[in-house]
């Protein structure tokens, strides 16, 4: 019997204060923000509010270049910096464990005790994995003393949050984060039947050796894109956001890994309501392509560069060839994540997990899981016999957001034959 994989986290005068998605960041004398960063994770329920506190003591391989220390969550590497669009160094993330909650939730508010001196900025963001176990986007980010509670687009199950530190001085110290969910009004937009796709502009990313906004370190012929926002950026061996790359010669599903290109809260796959930043552009037009095109904001991207080409997506070597451009040029990209999930969600194990056309190991491999996940089936089928770390089964599930075949020892439940899902 295989076991599931389960991943573990393993004031002094406060220069200036920062707000991310209503939390505060607050001073404290010395000693009481050790006191309260050392305090056991813990859940509390008050006028239907969930509140925890999140242990930061813990760092491991979906964490970038931070650690914990004297009490504190500070940066690494002060010097570090990844090949993110605009990388800026002193960069540190930490993805925390995902929070499960006794019922469902749609708001999230955070409180964050840190010491961030002028020159270092800290953001929080937060996301929800609702019950048939798809993701929302990350939501919120540096924002001013007025931010109130995040509102997620669906109502969710479990909360996760991810905090960002940018301090080339290594200074800024993060000693806790409390949390608290409840349940607000209703989103108004319903989640669109099908994911939403777009003719963009693919760039070369490259840059073998360099570390992505993940984490992941670039490998040749490497299997990845980046988008110009953090909100659909998986954590690090994950395809939790994952796109279906068109080119000439074929179509590819790969993880969003890294931030870029010319922007970094450019999410032009949301609708212009929900948009982070350009919501006077429609759906599904990068900001880089409006300034290349046609002059929108005098030609400069949100960094004030000249745009110098219509760029919407990055290409890792191997994805870029694999959908046979030479050069750079036009793709239609379908960001996955954004439709209705279709059929039941089951977690994966494994690395670099093989998806197939057909349910058969000579078949055209379609895409690859790069680690642990959880993957939509809609139907599954009796096809090659095959044995993996001596198990044996024939039996194969269907994934439709990557149009393909994975063996079912891959997915990680006792039954060899999947509970609840149809035959195809």
């Amino acid at each position: 019997m295989r076991q599931r994989r389960q991943l573990h986290r393993s004031l002094t005068g406060v220069l200036s204060t920062l707000v991310c998605l209503g939390l505060t960041v607050t001073a404290q004398p010395a000693g009481a923000a050790g006191t309260r960063a050392s305090a056991r994770a813990a859940s509390e329920e008050v006028s239907g509010e969930i509140s925890w506190r999140a242990d930061l003591s813990r760092v491991d391989t979906d964490d970038v270049n931070v650690r914990h220390t004297r009490g504190a969550l500070a940066v690494r590497q002060r010097d570090f910096r990844t090949t993110a669009e605009g990388g800026e160094a002193g960069y540190g993330s930490q993805v925390l464990p995902p929070r499960t909650l006794d019922r469902p939730v749609n708001r999230v508010r955070a409180e964050l005790s840190a010491e961030v001196p002028s020159g270092a900025r800290v953001a929080v963001e937060v996301r929800g994995r609702a019950e048939d176990g798809s993701w929302t986007e990350w939501r919120g980010t540096e924002a001013g003393p007025e931010a109130s509670a995040v509102s997620l687009p669906r109502t969710v199950v479990a909360v996760q949050a991810r905090i960002t530190l940018w301090d080339k001085a290594g200074q800024a110290r993060v000693q806790g984060l409390r949390l608290t969910a409840d349940r607000g009004p209703e989103p108004r937009t319903p989640r669109a039947a099908a994911a939403f796709s777009a003719r963009v502009f693919a760039t070369r990313e490259g840059l073998v050796g360099g570390t992505t906004a993940n984490g992941h370190v670039i490998q040749p012929n490497d299997h990845f894109v980046a988008l110009p926002s953090r909100r659909g950026l998986s954590p690090n061996g994950s395809g939790q956001y994952s796109v279906q790359v068109c080119g000439p010669a074929r179509c590819e599903t790969a993880p969003v890994w890294d931030v870029g290109p010319w922007n970094i809260r450019d999410d032009h796959w949301n609708p212009s309501s929900v948009r982070e930043s350009f919501k006077d552009l429609p759906q599904g037009r990068p900001q880089a392509q409006a300034a290349y095109e046609s002059g929108y904001n005098g030609g400069l991207d949100g960094s004030g560069r000249r745009v110098l080409n219509p760029a919407g997506i990055d290409l890792a070597d191997g994805t870029f060839a694999n959908v046979g451009l030479r050069d750079n040029g036009w793709v239609t990209v379908t960001y996955l994540w954004t439709g209705t999930q279709t059929g039941k969600s089951f977690p994966t194990w494994g690395t670099a997990v093989r998806i197939r056309q057909q349910a058969t190991t000579a078949s055209a491999e379609v895409a690859r899981l790069a680690g642990p996940t959880r993957v939509n089936v809609s139907c599954q089928v009796h096809g090659q016999r095959v044995t993996v770390d001596g198990i044996t089964n024939d039996a194969w599930s269907y994934l439709p957001d990557y149009g393909g075949y994975i063996t079912n020892i891959y997915i990680d439940v006792p039954e060899q034959w999947l509970p609840g899902v149809p035959q195809c």
